[in-house]
């Protein structure tokens, strides 16, 4: 398993009930997104705020050394790996 694979499986643990919660909510946004706008964009906001965290931690070390280069790539297939789950992840926000 990949270290990004393995980063999003950890933040998805350490944060299941916020994870849980956002599944139906984004499941629910899918089927119609107009009724759960306000609860897909709230909710959303704070997972995004614990992807972000966790990228970071993940890219950190990479930026600064001599990988550097290799971190947007490390970065893009971790929001890859979001986005197999979470399809709508980049609606987020959007009026």
């Amino acid at each position: 398993m990949q270290k990004y694979q393995t980063m999003f499986q950890r933040m998805v643990e350490e944060n299941k009930e916020l994870f849980d919660n956002f599944t139906q909510v984004h499941d629910a946004f899918v089927l119609n997104p107009d009724m759960n706008k306000d609860r897909f964009n709230a909710l959303g906001s704070e997972v995004l705020d614990v992807i972000r965290e966790y990228e970071r931690i993940l890219c950190g070390k990479t930026e600064s050394g001599q990988y550097g280069k290799f971190s947007s790539n490390l970065s893009q297939k971790f929001w890859d790996e979001i986005r197999k789950v979470y399809r709508k992840i980049d609606f987020v926000g959007i009026k």
